[in-house]
């Protein structure tokens, strides 16, 4: 009789690289699917639409914050960064979620905020109780100058002076942000280390990366030296509004300092010590964004990915621009991977920021989106883009962002961005929840539900669902490289290249048709799957109003 023969199946091998070139999908919580009738979102409520996500095609979710906090800034001041807040759930849930987000096959990114924490934290609490309790180092203290003002110049990105008076101290601590969001000091060790565990707290339950917030705002000058001004030829409102004056200075020494690239360091060996662990860095800087990015994911020891601004700015799009950024990047960061992005939880909804004058705004949104989706880089896609949501116009009695409160009426903040996700046209609230969101729904939105959409094979969602099942199939829309072919006007045409898979990408981003002349480039051969109906002939691309066309050059 012979013994049974064992046979050991090997486990399957870990992509270390699915960050590059992923589709990132990020969830605004509060805002996706409600739960439990309170009118606001829950992880459970994530859980319960993670099939849908799943069957977009995305490769992560990426999931801003829900971890304990006062909700000053909605989650992004942070009072307990190892548990969940009740308004979102359980530790429990959150666990649920990340095993059916596995099972659906997507990764799961999140926020981790930790360039500042709520002023309600433990560590601050202590920190402000004495100059000489064990904390009293982990935020930045300063004394005021001989007649009582702040210790520099430096403004905060929500308005006012970045330096908060603390009547227990008598000293000022430095916040970035509001003055209920005091910043960390990174240069001291044990903060980094308290950050780390708490990374790693996340990591043990099984997250797949981390979209680190402000990662430029880690660390600052130690000397606390005054900015200097900003001629006003080079003012940009990419980061704040034209009316904050935060914009008024060249910010150079309250963020974005050397000292941050040791702790970057560390925060990849960090993730090194798991399977395939990633992270895309959030670079606030409106002179400097490429550089940062470049320098912060350089080589294979800091963060895998970074975004800058570039394309989340009010300036429009266009062909040109697509070009200067990209290769500008690329001359920048040979070596280095962006994340791009057209909206997010903190701008206007590119829908509306780009699109209002469009001719055919569907098929505007639709050459854009696949122009995003066929850069260089990996992808965010925000909550509702796929559904052409534009910006939610709410009177001031319904604002909650306090940016927006503080600016208003000029700069109207980022809860028209923020409101509920639309299912279902015909449901009270869109379908999002049973009682008044805490954002109200905008009409405008209804139409553009989940259940109006779906299955309709011209509408932006199938549209998305067909182009990411398109980029799949080709790894060089993905990994491959990027190499721009001469286009004018509203026109821009480049070509993706990986192993021996070359593609030529072609878009209209204008309402008039566009050439393309590939001069003696050879004969273009179509790709299908796309949904796109540009045409190409001998030497020419040919593109209707809003139109692409995706091939190889024979």
């Amino acid at each position: 009789m012979h013994a049974a023969r064992i046979i050991e199946h090997p486990e399957p091998a870990v992509d270390r690289d699915w960050w590059r070139g992923a589709v990132i999908y990020q969830i605004y919580p509060r805002s996706y699917q409600d739960s439990n009738g309170d009118g606001i979102g829950d992880l459970k409520g994530i859980i319960q639409r993670l099939p849908y996500i799943a069957g977009l095609g995305v490769d992560a979710i990426w999931i801003s914050p829900f971890f304990k906090s006062p909700m000053k800034d909605f989650g992004y001041d942070v009072s307990d960064y190892c548990d969940v807040d009740p308004m979102f759930g359980t530790l429990a849930d959150f666990d649920a979620m990340i095993a059916e987000a596995h099972r659906l096959g997507l990764k799961v990114m999140i926020d981790q905020v930790i360039s500042h924490t709520a002023d309600e934290h433990p560590w601050f609490r202590e920190s402000r109780a004495s100059r000489t309790n064990p904390k009293a180092d982990w935020f930045v203290w300063a004394d005021a100058k001989p007649d009582g003002t702040p210790p520099n110049n430096w403004l905060s990105i929500f308005g006012g002076s970045a330096w908060q008076w603390d009547a227990r101290r008598l000293q000022y601590y430095l916040h970035n942000f509001l003055a209920e969001q005091p910043d960390l000091n990174f240069h001291n060790v044990e903060v980094q280390d308290a950050v780390l565990d708490a990374t790693r707290f996340w990591l043990e339950r099984g997250v797949d990366g981390f979209r680190l917030d402000t990662i430029n705002f880690y660390f600052h000058s130690a000397g606390l030296e005054d900015n200097p001004p900003l001629p006003k030829e080079q003012r940009n409102d990419s980061i704040a509004p034209a009316v904050n004056p935060y914009n008024y200075q060249d910010h150079l020494y309250d963020k974005s300092q050397s000292d941050n690239l040791g702790f970057l360091e560390r925060f990849r060996a960090l993730l090194d010590e798991y399977p395939a662990a990633a992270a895309v860095g959030e670079v606030g800087d409106a002179q400097r964004g490429l550089d940062i990015v470049a320098a912060y994911t350089a080589g294979d020891n800091r963060v895998q990915m970074c975004y800058a601004f570039d394309f989340l700015a009010p300036e429009k799009i266009t062909a040109a621009r697509v070009r200067t950024v990209l290769e500008t990047f690329g001359d920048v960061a040979s070596d280095g991977w962006s994340c791009w992005a057209f909206s997010n939880h903190d701008v206007m909804r590119h829908a509306s920021r780009w699109g209002g004058g469009e001719a055919d705004r569907t098929a505007y949104l639709k050459v854009l989106s696949a122009l995003l989706m066929s850069l260089r880089g990996s992808v965010c896609i925000y909550q509702g883009e796929e559904l052409g949501l534009g910006e939610a116009d709410l009177a001031f009695e319904d604002l909650q962002d306090p940016y927006g409160i503080r600016f208003w009426p000029e700069f109207k903040g980022r809860d028209g961005c923020r409101t509920p996700m639309v299912w279902d046209g015909s449901a009270a609230n869109g379908g999002f929840s049973t009682a008044k969101p805490w954002l109200p729904v905008s009409k405008d939105h209804l139409p553009l539900s989940v259940s109006n959409q779906q299955g309709d094979e011209a509408s932006l969602l199938e549209h998305y669902r067909r182009f990411l099942d398109f980029r799949r199939t080709h790894p060089a829309l993905t990994k491959g490289d990027i190499s721009f072919l001469a286009a004018d006007g509203d026109a821009v045409a480049f070509t993706r290249r990986e192993g021996n898979e070359e593609i030529v990408c072609a878009f209209n981003l204008g309402s008039a048709p566009a050439v393309i002349d590939l001069g003696g480039n050879g004969t273009a051969q179509p790709l299908s799957g796309h949904g796109f109906s540009g045409n190409a002939g001998a030497g020419a691309i040919r593109l209707g109003a809003y139109e692409a066309w995706f091939g190889r050059l024979a």
